[in-house]
């Protein structure tokens, strides 16, 4: 990929999120001239960053995962995620209480989870080792024959190198019907799909592939990275000003006119012209906003008929005072989330008894919050779309908070001294998600691999990436994203510039 492009091809980047920074480094590694514009003064999407009177929340992803792709996606550059940030273990990695008053807590080891789930039924510490052995072996094969590969088109998927994955046809049907094939009880369950929520899934719409995520838990473990998911952003950052990408913040592109080789971007500063756009905004944000009509891949009420992966109520607390028994990670869940999640997918509501998920940073990190403080993150999955005024607001924000004191015994009511938050119309707002998505386009049988957009884009010269795209959601996901729209630029080169078209008319 290194030498893949001429240098005096231009390419500009809009956004910098995870797949825009990483097609950028990608991008510039391999000769281009790569320009970066990102709206917000901040780089990293919707991983950004809530500084308020000392307290310091990571906004979006707080989950540290597959550090394997993290040392992938470096070492490609010679470097590694040390010459950035250091990286620290969770122990616990999480804790759940559930709303019966049971609660167990999940530690960075296999002996811990054995021991947990053999406490909850008999066999399950053996059911749980073979389902583990098999999620790591499914892991290895979808990362280095589908993930890594980039397989975007149905055809990809005609390939030898498939064949090892033909008898895991049950990996297609439900993440429901595949666990209930090794546990009975309904809450170590909800320990092996917990991770779908990352996904933007729910256990009866998620495809059974996406059990490799157990793997990725109770294996691969949970990690806390130097600075926050910020300190991530600012190293990815840092690697793409080393390698040359002209990063631009506080610029948002109006409008996308043009072709490959002659394509020009309107800003509040100018216009920008460029052989090459890649767009990190997602594809519906792309089309209906910057791109003229006869230039977008599809008609509007094509975005209206997608699977939205979930928005959330979000609520940033700094908060004086011990947070105990809550861990860095922490989630509440009801013995039963059925209902839940078909107040997201199937008939959408804000849930009358919600699974949450709180992230408490400052139990590991201690510059986030001042002295005798806690930095608190609420997240509530809803489905997308909801109205979020501030009165419903105002009342499940009293709903939340009393029913974390009645299941954890954690009351922050009287203790809150910064308060943000963020819901639908943030995230419809500040990104262009469409219905106020928090994540993208869910990971549905539909809606996965080849079924998911892929990154070129019809108009010739225009590349997507990002969650929205393939392989999918997640920081992990998103990097090799940034990897296979660099490739598949490369691969459509060379491109005939303005110049060039100049030259041969004078000719």
């Amino acid at each position: 990929m290194r030498d893949g492009l001429p240098s005096d091809r231009t390419v500009t980047v809009v956004g910098g999120g995870f797949g825009g920074l990483s097609a950028a480094c990608y991008l510039a590694d391999a000769g281009a001239d790569v320009r970066l514009l990102e709206r917000h003064d901040r780089l990293g999407g919707h991983a950004g960053v809530l500084d308020r009177d000392g307290f310091r929340f990571d906004t979006g992803p707080s989950w540290y995962l597959m550090p394997d792709v993290f040392e992938r996606f470096f070492e490609h550059f010679d470097r590694e995620p040390a010459d950035y940030y250091e990286l620290e273990r969770l122990d616990p990695q999480y804790r759940v209480f559930w709303k019966d008053g049971d609660r167990v807590t999940m530690r960075p080891n296999r002996e811990n989870a054995y021991e947990v789930f053999e406490s909850y039924e008999d066999g399950a510490g053996d059911a749980l080792a073979e389902y583990l052995e098999r999620a790591e072996q499914n892991y290895d094969l979808a990362m280095d024959r589908v993930v890594y590969e980039g397989r975007e088109r149905l055809r990809d998927y005609v390939d030898t190198d498939l064949l090892p994955l033909a008898p895991r046809a049950r990996l297609f049907g439900s993440m429901d019907d595949y666990v209930s094939r090794y546990i009975d009880h309904p809450k170590l369950r909800q320990l092996l799909e917990y991770t779908l929520v990352f996904l933007g899934g729910a256990p009866h719409n998620t495809p059974a592939l996406y059990s490799i995520m157990s793997h990725v838990d109770l294996n691969m473990n949970v990690f806390y990275p130097e600075g926050g998911i910020a300190g991530v952003v600012d190293g990815l950052g840092s690697l793409a000003r080393d390698l040359g990408v002209d990063i631009q913040t506080g610029t948002e592109v109006q409008h996308i006119a043009g072709e490959a080789g002659a394509f020009e971007l309107t800003t509040e500063d100018g216009v920008v012209t460029s052989d090459v756009v890649v767009s990190n905004a997602n594809p519906a944000y792309t089309e209906q906003n910057l791109l003229d009509p006869a230039a977008r891949d599809h008609d509007p009420d094509h975005w209206d008929d997608q699977t939205y992966a979930p928005s959330a109520f979000m609520l940033y607390l700094g908060v004086e005072g011990d947070v105990d028994p809550l861990a860095h990670h922490s989630l509440v869940l009801p013995t039963d989330w059925d209902d839940h999640f078909q107040q997201i997918f199937d008939r959408p509501a804000w849930p009358d008894d919600p699974a949450y998920y709180l992230s408490v940073t400052s139990k590991t990190d201690e510059t986030v919050a001042p002295d005798g403080h806690h930095t608190v993150v609420i997240l509530v999955p809803i489905a997308p779309g909801l109205d979020d005024g501030p009165d419903i607001r105002e009342e499940y924000r009293e709903f939340v908070l009393d029913d974390l004191a009645e299941q954890t015994g954690v009351d922050l009511r009287d203790r809150i001294v910064v308060e943000e938050t963020a819901c639908v119309s943030e995230f419809a707002e500040r990104y262009g998600d469409p219905q106020g998505t928090a994540l993208g386009l869910a990971h549905t049988l539909f809606q996965t691999g080849p079924l998911r957009p892929g990154h070129r884009a019809r108009l010739d010269g225009l590349y997507y990436t990002g969650a929205y795209t393939t392989p999918g959601i997640g920081m992990p996901m998103c990097l090799i994203s940034g990897e296979h729209t660099a490739r598949d630029i490369i691969e459509d080169s060379p491109f005939e510039t303005k110049q060039d078209r100049s030259a041969s008319t004078a000719d």
